[in-house]
């Protein structure tokens, strides 16, 4: 299929004064999507869900990772698994909609039963009527295929191959960075989440999250107090970027009441805020009083759902007296978030100017992009020099 004006990620791979940024196959091909599922999000350490959307033994949750089924358990010992979403028999979807199902996880097909753990518990009539076992069907190697996560800030983050380093390793830059914010959060509740169905491929909203370069035109309200000059840029190379502000503005209440700070934090935070994508698909801010995580969700190469979850330091049904402040927070929120859609979904229809070549960086302002842009052509080119059969891939 022709793509138009094309670069190469070598190109994407040069310095940023002179890279080009991913072509327009990267946004528009099923096959690139495809192959960035496998080497981006299933190679890597990718967010899926919350804790709070399991937050009591026996909860489940269907969930998928660009097209994968899976879901995700809260098990007796109060600890989060995730799972393929298919039976071992036949391969029957186990789990459509989010409830408690106590302990027992059944398949509607042929009511094969597994554990919360996803050992296989009951397999009827397997042996012929009213013979519920058979010397052929070896229940000990039949359990779920379990998916490897790890729930870090309420987030549940899967590594479906299984060969990524450990969670810890993956993402110690950014714990380290952020070492002060690792305590307790408590999730707003309903108020505080809230969803987008964009018309984008995802990685137009990490490119969009980036950056502060946009600020004084599609967030002229934010801007007005946290400046373009106020900002500076975040870039880990193979890891993380986005922005930081020097001027983070609580918000106040009708008598000026304010969230509770965050235990200990040092006294950059007094005034300053932090906003990191780590790679590939967690949008996360780190701010004295509340975060939040957004977790993009493809659901094809155009087209993204935006999980936005915002966080506390304390537990909002303790403070009633905060109620009002919490739904005004997420509504501020909201709006700031929904001011971007109208550009990721613009730059998605502008990956099909046929004459696109991949755009020009700023090297002063799109450092984070570039970096962005430079991790995932990184992970393709060496994927596909990987390739199993030796010859390497379309350089698209």
């Amino acid at each position: 299929m022709f793509y138009g004006t094309q670069g190469t990620l070598t190109e994407v791979q040069r310095g940023i004064e002179t890279a080009r940024g991913l072509p327009n196959a990267h946004y528009i091909s099923d096959d690139v999507y495809e192959e960035e599922r496998d080497v981006l999000l299933f190679a890597n350490w990718a967010g899926i869900g919350l804790g709070a959307d399991i937050p009591v033994p026996g909860d489940v949750m269907p969930v998928e990772l660009a097209g994968m089924p899976l879901f995700m358990v809260r098990k007796h010992d109060n600890e989060v698994a995730v799972f393929q979403n298919t039976c071992r028999h036949r391969g029957m979807i186990l789990v459509e909609e989010k409830c408690n199902l106590r302990g027992t996880i059944r398949c509607p097909y042929h009511s094969w039963s597994y554990n919360l753990d996803g050992s296989l518990r009951a397999t009827p009539h397997v042996g012929g009527p009213g013979r519920n076992y058979d010397d052929n069907v070896d229940r000990r190697s039949l359990g779920l295929f379990t998916i490897r996560s790890h729930v870090w800030r309420d987030i549940v983050f899967v590594n479906v191959s299984g060969a990524a380093p450990s969670f810890d390793e993956y993402a110690s830059k950014l714990l380290g960075r952020w070492r002060e914010h690792e305590q307790p959060l408590f999730h707003g509740g309903p108020v505080s989440s809230f969803a987008f169905d964009v018309r984008c491929n995802w990685k137009l909203a990490v490119e969009n999250y980036c950056e502060s370069y946009h600020l004084p035109w599609v967030h002229p309200g934010l801007n007005s107090y946290s400046r373009l000059e106020d900002h500076y840029h975040i870039e880990e190379p193979g890891h993380f970027a986005g922005q930081g502000t020097k001027v983070y503005r609580q918000i106040d209440g009708d008598k000026g009441e304010r969230f509770p700070d965050f235990k200990g934090l040092g006294k950059f935070w007094n005034k300053g805020a932090e906003y990191i994508v780590l790679f590939p698909n967690v949008m996360l801010a780190a701010q004295r009083d509340h975060g939040y995580a957004i977790i993009l969700l493809p659901q094809g190469p155009e087209r993204t759902i935006e999980r936005n979850e915002i966080y506390y330091g304390f537990d909002p049904e303790e403070r009633p007296d905060l109620a009002d402040l919490v739904r005004r927070n997420a509504r501020l929120w909201k709006g700031v978030l929904e001011e971007d859609l109208f550009v990721v979904e613009g730059m998605q229809r502008g990956r099909h100017g046929v004459r696109f070549d991949g755009g020009k960086f700023s090297p002063k302002m799109d450092g984070p992009t570039h970096v962005f842009h430079r991790w995932v052509a990184d992970k393709m080119h060496a994927s596909r020099a990987n390739a199993s059969n030796g010859a390497s891939a379309p350089d698209a």
